[in-house]
């Protein structure tokens, strides 16, 4: 066993046991979208950042890669912490906002507005539907291209793979294809439909006290319905 120090609470772990494991065992909430139980851990997403020690030693980690350490000191929301989070969540919302699971990443954290130049990639390379593919799959038919700001997803040479089964698991786990949502305003990346802050589908000058109530929104089912 390993013992360690998590948001001021000495506790143990099996060793081997990365930060997120044990965060998730006592009951810590960490926000994840790179990860995926099945998956192996990967930090692309940085989302997961946890601090570790203390005064101006004190580092920013991947708590999903990260493994526990004997006397380890682990913050997982300081205000450090905080900031690191939403300004990913910024990020994201930058590449794909139509994507429900990052829309409600930001509602949950408090993200009132997106400071970047908005693009519309869709994919945010989280590289879940590549693990899927390899580990769970067995095919291999799909991985990363390039480097940098030109970084992609394809089949190697942007052939047709052999190897691909058609089998849909990558659609499956990308957090940019499970669910749409249909605000699409180019100017307010941030929807706040789902976090009761700008309900789209009630006119605030008749309902002034009116929130809207709807859990799954119904303004952000509608696409899927259709």
């Amino acid at each position: 066993m390993v013992n360690f120090v998590l948001n001021g609470l000495p506790v143990s772990v099996e060793k081997g046991s990365t930060i997120l494991e044990a965060a998730q065992f006592y009951g810590f909430p960490i926000p994840t979208l790179c990860h995926m139980e099945g998956l192996s851990p990967y930090g692309a997403c940085r989302l997961c950042v946890v601090e570790i020690g203390e005064g101006p030693r004190a580092k920013l980690v991947t708590s999903c890669t990260y493994p526990v350490e004997e006397g380890l000191k682990v913050r997982t929301a300081s205000e450090r912490v905080i900031k690191a989070r939403r300004m990913v969540i910024e990020l994201l919302l930058a590449s794909c906002p139509q994507s429900k699971t990052i829309q409600d990443l930001a509602s949950a954290h408090g993200v009132r507005q997106q400071r970047f130049r908005q693009e519309y990639e869709d994919c945010i390379l989280c590289g879940r539907c590549i693990r899927m593919c390899k580990e769970q799959m067995m095919a291999k038919a799909i991985g990363f291209r390039g480097r940098g700001e030109g970084r992609s997803i394809g089949t190697p040479f942007d052939m047709k793979s052999e190897q691909c089964r058609q089998c849909g698991g990558c659609i499956y786990v990308c957090p940019a294809c499970q669910l749409r949502c249909t605000y699409t305003e180019p100017e307010k990346a941030v929807c706040g439909g789902c976090a009761n802050l700008t309900p789209p589908c009630v006119e605030k000058d008749s309902f002034d006290d009116m929130m809207c109530y709807m859990n799954p929104c119904v303004a952000c089912e509608i696409k899927k319905d259709l």
